[in-house]
C-alpha cells in the first residue's frame, strides 16, 4: 500500500468539519510505520502554510514538492488534497508545528545540531520547498525559524540546516558537519562518516521518512561530502 493511499485513509477518518491538524493527534498512538504518514502530511501541510510567507501564492506546488517526493502517476491529487486542506484551515502554522512536534518529540526535549531526528528531516524538506522557485525570501526565513523553534530545534541546528541548503547563506564546512571551528581532521572525518551513514535510506526510513521522500537526502549528502573535501584540502595545504 503506497504512502498516498494511507494518507487518503487518514483523511477519510476525519469527521466532517474537523481540521487537518486532528490527523497529527490521531497518529500519535499509531505504530512506527504510520509515522511516515505523519512525516508526509507534515511536510505538505507546513509547505502549504509557507506558500504565503513570501507573499506569492502562485508557486508551482508540484515542482516544489517534487524536490522531496516521488509521485506515481495519478497520485498527485492525494498530495493536492492535503495541501488544500491545510491552506484552507484557519489554524496558524504554529499550531500545526506544535502538533507535529508533539507527534515526533512527545517529551519536548531540545534538539541540537548533533541529533539525527525526523523533525530535522522535516525542516530540511521545508527548506527545499522554499528554494524550489530559485529564491529564498525573508518571510520564508522567518517562517522556518519559527517552525524550528516550535519543533524544539536550537538556533545552531537551524543555522546549520539553512547553511546546507540555501545558496548564499553563510556556509562554513564545520557548521555543515555540526562541528566547532577548532575540530581536528580526525573529528571531522568521524562526523562526516556518521552523517553519511545517517543519510542512508534505511536509516531515514527508520525515522519515519517514507521511500517516496528519499530525494530529501540527495542535497544533504552532496553538501556533507563537499564540506569534508573542503576540510581535507585545508588540512592538507
Amino acid at each position: 500500500m503506497s504512502i498516498w493511499t494511507r494518507i487518503t485513509e487518514a483523511l477519510a477518518a476525519l469527521v466532517q468539519g474537523e481540521p487537518l491538524s486532528v490527523v497529527f493527534d490521531r497518529l500519535r498512538n499509531d505504530p512506527a510505520p504510520e509515522q511516515s504518514v505523519g512525516f508526509t502530511i507534515a511536510v505538505l501541510a507546513l509547505g502549504a502554510k509557507m506558500a504565503k510567507a513570501d507573499g506569492t501564492v502562485t508557486r508551482d506546488e508540484v515542482t516544489a514538492f517534487r524536490r522531496i517526493f516521488t509521485f506515481p502517476e495519478g497520485e498527485e491529487e492525494h498530495a493536492a488534497r492535503v495541501y488544500n486542506l491545510a491552506r484552507q484551515d484557519v489554524a496558524g502554522f504554529d499550531a500545526y508545528a506544535r502538533k507535529i512536534a508533539r507527534l515526533f518529540n512527545p517529551d519536548g526535549h531540545r534538539i541540537c545540531a548533533d541529533d539525527h531526528h525526523v523533525l530535522v528531516d522535516i525542516l530540511e524538506a521545508l527548506f527545499q520547498i522554499a528554494i524550489a522557485d530559485g529564491s529564498y525570501h525573508e518571510g520564508e526565513d522567518a517562517f522556518l525559524a519559527h517552525v524550528a523553534d516550535e519543533f524544539g530545534l536550537d538556533d545552531r541546528c537551524f543555522n546549520i540546516v539553512r547553511s546546507r541548503l540555501v545558496e548564499g547563506a553563510p556556509r562554513d564546512p564545520y557548521d555543515v558537519l555540526g562541528l566547532p571551528r577548532d575540530a581536528s581532521k580526525d573529528q571531522a572525518k568521524k562526523a562526516w562518516r556518521e552523517l553519511v551513514r545517517d543519510t542512508h535510506p534505511d536509516v531515514l526510513q527508520s525515522r519515519g521518512v517514507p521511500p517516496e521522500a528519499m530525494k530529501l537526502a540527495e542535497r544533504r549528502l552532496q553538501l556533507i561530502n563537499e564540506a569534508w573535501r573542503e576540510i581535507s584540502a585545508k588540512e592538507a595545504a
